[in-house]
């Protein structure tokens, strides 16, 4: 009877344990929504990990990471998901509104969240990884493949290296959550991608919902693993309350946009050119100087090729230089070349959604050319104009003789007294015409 008694405690104590995470669940009364809506960068991804440090248990039953994403840079999805995976309330992925994706980093976040799920006609997966300095692995660069040594082997060891550690990475975070590791696999080595309804299919994800509310019903009652215990979310009756991104966000996500930041980094460079040959002009070189320095914070965020850089302020410095120096053209050609070159090579990694638009360079090419044209059409007017200053400024002027003896005499100029010669005779009053001078004698000729 003894035994029996302390078993029916013991088994009494297991239960409550066993719900207490159901019960702290419950207590919560609402669900907070974030929205990931576009590419993933620091920006966004100190969005994410604000909001979810901020989630407390017991005040927020569940938090919905809305997400809509081409994809971003590896340390800012890393970001998130050690964010999703140390929070105490369970995270849910949900791939929305219709015609969404979850692709890349995206693909990545949706499987280390307790729940995944999609809205109809979405899609997720393409999550294979991008070398920096390079283009996306195509298929036949997968590490599966063994290439012969000597046949492109450091270049092939770098790769495997990439892809492998992506494979172990997506493999991890699937069997913490119990999802398809081997389509998880496939997705990162050959780009596979899938929609909604062959994605629930193959476990991929958990449930399809048409929207918000829908989800959480669907996903009331499931267990989940949260920090490594099971929970037992109860999401019924929770209301939505949603955080959107602040302006600091946006801002910061605007400024971080490689487009964005290449053009403020020209409009620095340019307003300091000009307030360099213009001083005083204080605005060019105001508006040049904040532009540049965002333009600094923003490339430093961002995963750029420095070589290319330096080939884009070389060019500008070339056009520049072609302006003031006037070399026939060959300074402004070479410095138009090397400044499409830098632009195409500023941003190699091609990140989903950090990639430098075809536009934008050419734009950008067409107006520095433009401005250079514009340069040297007013250098070459200037110099078809008449000398207006210095010694020669005078030659064609015409005058008044005061006094007059001999060869030599005095003569009224633009309202100054000059010493002068003359080799004809001449009487005050006489008008004069300039025609040479020697030092500060003018030489004149009769006028009339």
């Amino acid at each position: 009877m003894t035994r029996l008694r302390s078993g029916l405690v013991f088994a009494a104590v297991a239960l409550a344990a066993l719900a207490l995470p159901t019960a702290t669940a419950a207590a919560a009364e609402r669900a907070l929504l974030l929205d990931i809506d576009g590419p993933i960068g620091p920006p966004i991804a100190e969005y994410i990990v604000r909001e979810l440090g901020a989630a407390k248990l017991g005040e927020v039953g569940l938090v919905i990471l809305r997400m809509n994403t081409p994809g971003g840079l590896d340390a800012s999805m890393r970001r998130i998901i050690s964010a999703i995976l140390a929070s105490p309330v369970p995270v849910a992925t949900y791939v929305a509104p219709n015609g969404a994706r979850a692709a890349s980093a995206g693909t990545y976040i949706a499987y280390a969240s307790a729940i995944a799920a999609m809205a109809p006609s979405t899609n997720i997966g393409a999550a294979t990884p991008v070398q920096l300095g390079g283009n996306p692995l195509a298929p036949e660069q997968k590490p599966q493949k063994e290439q012969k040594q000597g046949e492109g082997g450091s270049q092939d060891v770098e790769t495997r290296k990439i892809v492998n550690d992506a494979v172990a990475y997506i493999r991890s975070l699937a069997a913490l959550n119990g999802r398809n590791a081997d389509w998880a696999a496939e997705a990162v080595r050959s780009a596979a991608s899938l929609p909604a309804s062959e994605a629930l299919s193959l476990h991929v994800i958990d449930t399809i919902a048409d929207n918000v509310p829908d989800l959480l019903r669907k996903i009331d009652g499931r267990t989940v693993t949260v920090d490594g215990k099971p929970q037992r979310l109860a999401t019924a009756g929770l209301e939505v309350v949603a955080a959107p991104p602040g302006w600091r966000t946006e801002l910061l996500a605007l400024i971080t946009n490689p487009n964005v930041a290449f053009i403020l980094m020209l409009i620095g460079v340019y307003g300091l050119i000009l307030e360099f040959f213009n001083p005083g002009a204080v605005a060019p070189g105001l508006i040049g100087a904040i532009s540049l320095l965002v333009a600094l914070y923003a490339l430093a965020l961002l995963p750029i090729n420095y070589a290319g850089a330096a080939l884009v302020l070389l060019g500008v410095a070339l056009m520049v230089a072609e302006a003031h120096i006037g070399a026939f053209g060959a300074l402004g050609v070479g410095g138009v070349a090397a400044f499409v070159v830098g632009a195409l090579m500023m941003f190699p990694a091609r990140a989903p959604g950090f990639a430098l638009s075809g536009g934008v360079i050419a734009g950008a090419a067409i107006g520095s050319a433009a401005l250079l044209l514009l340069i040297l059409a007013a250098l070459l007017r200037s110099r078809k104009q008449p000398v207006v200053t210095g010694g020669e400024a005078l030659i064609g002027v015409e005058g008044e003789t005061v006094s007059w003896q001999g060869g030599e005499g005095r003569v009224r100029v633009k309202g100054e007294i000059w010493l002068a010669r003359s080799d004809a005779p001449l009487t005050p009053g006489r008008r004069v015409k300039i025609v040479g001078r020697d030092g500060l004698v003018l030489r004149v000729e009769d006028g009339a």
